[in-house]
């Protein structure tokens, strides 16, 4: 509903729901302190004939329109506002691409991708006002459009504003407001600085600082599948990796991985709170929609701290334009945040057959699942893919990691993954030398199958030259110096992955392993007891509690911990030993034992573990001979393993350091 306040020609046209009346009577009343008129008036809801045509004239008149958006909106099939939602939807259809009209203000968690808004609505970027309180970059962007000072949100960077909006700050028929003429000049200022270029005198006056404005950052949500039938989500997962990728290689720009951001999707979280989980002062986010070989993508920038609208953009394309859609939705970004994206206008890495490109696109889709048979498809998928296309460097690189990953489930006990793993990724090499995912899926299988520390760091440099925040970078930096540098390096390695893709529990996982070999117990038991509550299910976190609390002579706790494990888990089988004779229950301990032996195909280093903590010596050593015959990649971790501390006055210990080319423990403290 929207009425009237007593000019002849009002500014703001503010539409909302009946039960959204305090909500927008405070947005209302904000406006107006700064000198904003606003169409509001609940005196004036009296419907009728007359009212009904002062309505759609003031629709017509008004310079932006402000849809208030919630879950009372989405709850109510009909209503007024809903006409007032199509007679601005109809205005907005005969007006250019760079003027700002429609503003949609949503006051709670509905999602921008609801389907009970007009299409024109989802094309600009929603700003979030809890509860209808305005922010004062609120107050400032809309004083800024009404003056003319700030482009059109949905305009592409270099657009100009457009001529003829009406202006409260000018014009021959109004007095200028001095108030306003102030907001004026501080949203030109919030637009021209930004905080890590400003002088340091000049921080405060330009802007509140982001939540993360140490480091220029960004996360890239999962873009929305808003085609017809919603079955194109691998290809809206697709472009959302690829513009991670592609914003990932700016070194001035910290980008968390797509782990961390996918953690999102599907939820209706506030854009501040996904911006402090996340760390970042901004979030990109946006839709896809296709049909046929025609793409429409959506994309928006926003602040994290406030949720002011940033930038966005509607690219209406073929489908084999979709690669020069990412470029330019990076560029437009990097141009926001003042940066200047890498100059690599090479696209080896690409593709330019369309069903290649889907094959591959739906082939990470079932990888992030990580399931046995999801990982199994891939490969399928990605085999067609590079059948397709030969020269598909990505789709090589892919394929690598997928066989990669089939290893670490167990899949693959000969090193045969690790082979085919190896000859992908030289492929992906060979065909585009700036790919830094050829580099990295070649040194994850050169250090696990091949203990090749010289070879796995040369490999990590040059992935590091072209993806200085890539995580798998850092946390195979983590592998290698659990294997031949110190402890310390580890933690700070995986620390750095961590921050890289806060979010991702494997990495979270190896970070909380370097933190208890280096004896700081307490902080690891911290971080994956907040893992624990943000996942209950996932692997392994607290069979890494378990040997947390043995180390903290909690031998109940670690019991019980290694017994939250799933049945059919296999952390469970590797905890119940530890647990069981840490707490007593020899008979238990040794049935427990036998079972993980019955099961040890794969998990050889697991079962050394066992026999190390229970001080059998003899076995212990066995096995981890079987560790390394087999390529267990767990052998990385064997220095500084509180489970092999009955070992390390054995000189058999010393002699298999030796043997993996692994410096002495003394040697590296």
């Amino acid at each position: 509903m929207a009425a009237d306040s007593t000019s002849t020609r009002a500014a703001v046209f503010l539409s909302y729901a009946s039960q959204d009346t305090e909500a927008a009577r405070r947005m209302c009343d904000a406006l107006r302190a700064a000198g904003i008129d606003v169409w509001f008036d609940q005196g004036e809801l009296r419907g009728g004939d007359a009212w009904d045509h002062m309505i759609r004239q003031r629709i017509r008149d008004c310079a932006l329109f402000i849809p208030i958006i919630s879950a009372n909106t989405a709850a109510r099939p009909e209503g007024y506002f809903r006409l007032e939602w199509s007679l601005a939807e109809q205005r907005s259809h005969m007006q250019a691409r760079n003027r700002t009209f429609i503003l949609p203000v949503c006051i709670d968690a509905t999602p921008p991708t609801a389907e009970d808004v007009p299409e024109s609505f989802t094309r600009v970027q929603w700003t979030r006002l809890p509860g209808g309180e305005v922010t004062s970059q609120f107050t400032y962007r809309i004083a800024a459009l009404l003056s003319g000072a700030a482009p059109a949100p949905a305009a592409p960077a270099s657009a100009t504003p457009a001529a003829g909006i009406p202006a409260v700050a000018a014009g021959k028929e109004r007095r200028r407001n001095p108030y306003l003429a102030a907001a004026v000049a501080i949203a030109i200022a919030l637009m021209i600085f930004r905080p890590w270029h400003s002088p340091p005198a000049h921080r405060e006056a330009a802007a509140p600082a982001p939540a993360a404005a140490v480091t220029p950052s960004v996360a890239v949500l999962p873009f929305a599948d808003l085609s017809e039938h919603h079955d194109q989500e691998y290809f809206s997962d697709g472009l959302t990796d690829e513009l991670i990728d592609t914003l990932a290689k700016i070194p001035q720009l910290r980008v968390p991985a797509r782990t961390s951001s996918f953690a999102f999707k599907g939820k209706a979280a506030p854009v501040g709170e996904i911006g402090k989980a996340l760390n970042v002062a901004y979030v990109l986010e946006g839709s896809v929609r296709t049909s046929g070989t025609r793409m429409r993508i959506t994309a928006q920038l926003v602040r994290a701290d406030d949720g002011f609208h940033v930038w966005s953009q509607t690219f209406d394309r073929d489908m084999h334009d979709v690669f020069q859609v990412q470029d330019e939705i990076a560029r437009a970004v990097a141009d926001q945040l003042r940066l200047s994206l890498l100059a690599n206008e090479d696209t080896a890495s690409q593709t330019s057959n369309l069903e290649a490109h889907n094959l591959y696109l739906q082939a990470r889709y079932l990888l992030l699942r990580d399931r046995v048979e999801d990982l199994e498809s891939a490969v399928q998928l990605l085999q067609r893919a590079v059948q397709l296309d030969p020269k598909y460097a990505a789709a090589w690189a892919q394929l690598a990691y997928t066989h990669i990953r089939r290893v670490a489930n167990g899949l693959d006990t000969t090193g045969g993954g690790f082979e085919k793993a190896s000859a992908a990724s030289q492929r992906a090499i060979d065909l585009d030398p700036k790919l830094p995912q050829g580099y990295l899926t070649l040194a994850t299988a050169r250090l696990q199958y091949r203990l090749d520390f010289p070879g796995t760091a040369e490999l990590l440099d040059k992935a590091a030259q072209i993806a200085p925040n890539d995580p798998l970078l850092w946390q195979d930096r983590g592998f290698l110096a659990m294997a031949v540098g110190t402890v310390g390096e580890a933690v700070r390695d995986f620390q750095r992955a961590s921050e890289s893709d806060p979010l991702n529990l494997l990495i979270r996982k190896y970070w909380c392993r370097a933190l208890l070999y280096a004896g700081q117990y307490q902080e690891a038991a911290a971080i994956l007891r907040a893992g624990i509550t943000s996942d209950p299910q996932y692997p392994a976190l607290h069979y890494e509690l378990g040997r947390v609390l043995l180390q903290q002579h909690d031998p109940t706790a670690a019991l019980a911990a290694f017994e939250a494990e799933p049945a059919d888990s296999a952390w469970r089988l590797f905890g119940l030993p530890l647990g069981l004779h840490a707490a007593g229950r020899a008979r238990e301990a040794q049935a427990a034992m036998e079972e993980l032996v019955r099961q040890s195909a794969g998990s050889e280093f697991q079962v050394a573990e066992a026999y190390g903590f229970m001080g059998n010596r003899d076995k212990a050593f066995a096995w981890l001979d079987q560790s390394i015959d087999r390529h267990d990649p767990g052998i990385l971790w064997l220095r500084w393993d509180p489970l092999f501390a009955p070992l390390t006055s054995d000189p058999r210990y010393a002699a298999l350091l030796k043997r993996l080319k692994m410096p002495p423990e003394a040697q590296s403290k």
